[in-house]
């Protein structure tokens, strides 16, 4: 699974059991994320957490990292059974916005900020896959 955090939304992602391609799952009101979390981990088997670290263009922390590194700290305690990686997001809201331009023909739709959420966890994870299943 992976996580886009945000302040206001977060986009979640999740990778078909044999991990070859990511699907935008859904998008969840930060305040409701970790309901959501838990209900989902209940209900399917999530085997790790791929949470994207948000980084300036030179590799600083952004803004929001210390939010992020909060929720990471919640969750392992959540979910103490289950691996925390953290992937680099630097660009992933671009790339998510180019890619729904690209293949959503309704401009209400394209505008619809939770589904570049949704799409920038996607990419995250995506990345993620293509990484771990060729190193």
């Amino acid at each position: 699974m992976a996580i886009d955090y945000g302040t206001k939304r977060t986009g979640i992602a999740v990778t078909d059991p044999l991990q070859i391609i990511a699907s935008g799952l859904d998008t969840v009101p930060t305040t409701e994320l970790m309901n959501f979390l838990r209900q989902y981990c209940q209900e399917e088997d999530v085997e790790a957490f791929v949470v994207g670290e948000p980084k300036n263009l030179d590799d600083t922390p952004a803004q929001i990292h210390h939010l992020v590194m909060a929720f990471v700290a919640q969750i392992e305690n959540l979910f103490p059974d289950k691996r925390v990686i953290l992937r680099d997001e630097r660009f992933t809201s671009k790339d998510a916005t180019r890619s729904i331009r690209q293949s959503v023909p309704s401009r209400k739709k394209r505008r619809d900020k939770g589904l570049v959420d949704k799409v920038s966890a996607v990419i995250i994870l995506q990345e993620y896959l293509e990484k771990y299943k060729y190193s």
